[in-house]
Parts: structure tokens; sequence; C-alpha cells
């Protein structure tokens, strides 16, 4: 049965109008949004970096001679003055008590002489040698007191000692290592960055770092100084970050994964799932508010730097704005949209799929 012709003209009606306002013959699209935010970044200067330990020091006599005595163990924390070895000092102890000895009795005719002179019973040359006498003493007990000193060996600063290499008995000779000790409440990272970014870095910075040792855990501190020069071979520069260690976790040679925030500002963010590369260009759907109701836009946006799952806007939306984060890829502008969720700061699109609907 044939078409009558007033039907026929509003069928025709349609498609034209279908044809060309395609949108109005799509569906609503479900789709999760998010808000435009404004906060604060900071460029991130990643580096490999090396630990070493606020102060070293390899201890080591300075003569030959026997330990004696050992008084601290692998791994122990020692204060600063405390003796770690002895040596044999027996020949030493003998002269410091004739020292003594000596410096006691130049001391007693020291003053059975002070009266005599001034009596005028003895001349003023005699009181002279007999202070001469007490001077050279004080002066022989002080090194013999020094040749003592040099048979003990002490921790020059608050330490943690290293493994012992020596034993009692051994013959020490000058530079023969006894152990290491490391100053770890203070530890510094050294890493080199590109000369590019030269002007991007300097001291007071925060710095950020990780190491596989602790997966779990990040160490914070700030850059201390720069080397004075550029590496002409790699053209780097050096720099070295120092990180408080007070649960003494870090240790001298670690490698660690350094990150460096510079150039903190003020700026415009999205989630990373918002943009649509297209060549070399970076969109989104920008909803708007209309009269049919809310409607996306493909909006075109400059991108700056990207974080963690997020990305700096330059230019192209402003704080507040409404975008589309999951679906973008399927939505067409003008095409109906029922929001299923708001993604918030920090939020992943993942977790929002995953959750049940209340």
């Amino acid at each position: 049965m044939p078409i009558p012709f007033r039907r026929l003209r509003e069928l025709t009606l349609v498609v034209v109008s279908l044809l060309a306002f395609p949108a109005l013959a799509q569906q609503p699209l479900d789709v999760i949004v998010a808000r435009v935010q404004s906060q604060e970044i900071a460029n991130q200067i990643e580096a490999l970096g090396t630990l070493q330990a606020n102060e070293t020091a390899v201890l080591a006599a300075n003569i030959t001679e026997t330990i004696s005595e050992i008084t601290f163990e692998d791994g122990q924390r020692v204060k600063r003055g405390q003796v770690l070895v002895s040596l044999a000092n027996r020949e030493q102890l003998a002269q410091l008590e004739e020292a003594r000895a000596a410096l006691s009795d130049a001391q007693r005719q020291l003053e059975r002489v002070q009266p005599l002179v001034r009596s005028s019973a003895l001349a003023q040359q005699e009181l002279d040698v007999r202070r001469r006498e007490v001077d050279v003493s004080q002066a022989r007990l002080r090194a013999v007191e020094a040749r003592l000193a040099d048979r003990l060996i002490r921790a020059p600063f608050d330490a943690v000692v290293g493994l012992r290499q020596v034993s009692v008995g051994t013959l020490l000779t000058p530079g023969t290592p006894v152990a290491t000790l490391h100053d770890d409440s203070l530890m510094k990272l050294d890493f080199s960055v590109p000369e590019l970014k030269l002007g991007q870095i300097g001291p007071g910075q925060r710095v950020t770092a990780r190491t596989r040792a602790f997966p779990d855990q990040i160490f914070e501190g700030e850059v201390a100084v720069l080397d004075n020069q550029v590496d002409p071979v790699t053209r780097s520069i050096r720099v070295r970050a120092l990180l408080p260690n007070e649960a003494g976790l870090l240790r001298p040679g670690m490698l660690m994964s350094t990150r460096v925030a510079s150039s903190p500002r003020e700026a415009v963010v999205i989630p990373e799932e918002a943009l649509l590369p297209q060549g070399s260009q970076q969109f989104v759907m920008l909803l708007e508010d209309t009269a049919e109701g809310l409607r996306p836009r493909r909006q075109l946006v400059s991108i700056g730097e990207r974080l963690a799952g997020r990305v700096e806007v330059l230019e192209g939306l402003e704080p507040g704005q409404l975008i589309v984060t999951h679906g973008n890829f399927r939505l067409q502008p003008g095409q109906p949209v029922r929001i299923k969720a708001e993604q918030q700061p920090g939020q992943s699109v993942d977790d929002l799929l995953s959750a049940k609907p209340d």
C-alpha cells in the first residue's frame, strides 16, 4: 500500500533533521567527569644519586705498636672522644711516673728557694734556675702524656662503627685500618643534573628520594650546594642534598632515585585521562550548560608539566569547569550525557568504575 504524500513529507523532514543535527539521534552516554582544579605544582627534576655519610673516618694508628685492648663491637654506636682501641703502653706509663716525680721534685725545689731569695740569702739567679727546671719538667710530662694519647685510638665524632679489621695482639703500623666510622645522623645525597637545568635548581629546594631497599618510604631533604664547575664531558653539574636519617635506615653507598621540585607555581590541572590526543594537539571534552542540559564540546588545550596522573593546562580551561574523563573517546560534540560519577582529586577512574553502586 503506497505511503500517503503527507506522511512521506513528515518522514522526509525527520531524516533531514537527523542529517543536519546528528546528535539528536544519539542516546545519552554515561560518563565520568572531573572539575578543573587550581593547585600549586612544580617542575620535577629527576636523577639517580649515591648516599654518603655526613662524616666518615677510617680509624688507624700513627705509630707502630701492638693492640692491647679493643673496646667496641661491630656496628656499635659510639660517642665523640670514646676510646675504641688501646695500644701497649707499659714503657710510656713508666715514663709518665718518672716525669711526674721529676716535676714534683722541681716544684719542691722552687718552693724552698723562693723565701731564701726574698730574704736575700740567695741570688735571684738561683730562683730563675729553679723556675726553668719546673718549666722543663712540665714540658717533659706533656710530651709523655702525648705519647700515651697516641696509644689510644678515639672516636673523632658521634658515629656508628663498621666491621673491625683487627684483633688484640695485632701489630699496627701507621695507616693500618682498624675500622670505619660513619656519622649517619645526616646523609649527603650526591647526584648530577644536566647543564640545561642549572637555572632551575639551587640551595634550599625540596628533595624527595626513594630507594629499592625501602620501596614504601619517601625520604625528604633539601639541596645544600652545587658543585663549582660543569663536567665538560657529560655536560652535567653535581648537586649535593642533605637527608635527615633519624631512624638510621639509610647507609652510605645506597643508590637513590631523586626528585627536586623547582619553579613552584599555581597552575590549572586536570586528570590525564581527560586528554584526547590528535596529532600534535591535545583536546578535552568540555561540558557546557545549554538549554537542553549539559552538552560536550571539543576544546583545544595547551599542556605543560605532566605529573603523576595529572597534567598542567597552560591554555584552554578555567578552574571549576567540568570535563569528561571516562567515555570521552566515544562522545560526540553535542551528544546528550548522563553523569555516572564525579572524579575527585587523587581518585582514579578505575576506582570509580570498580566501586559498587549505593
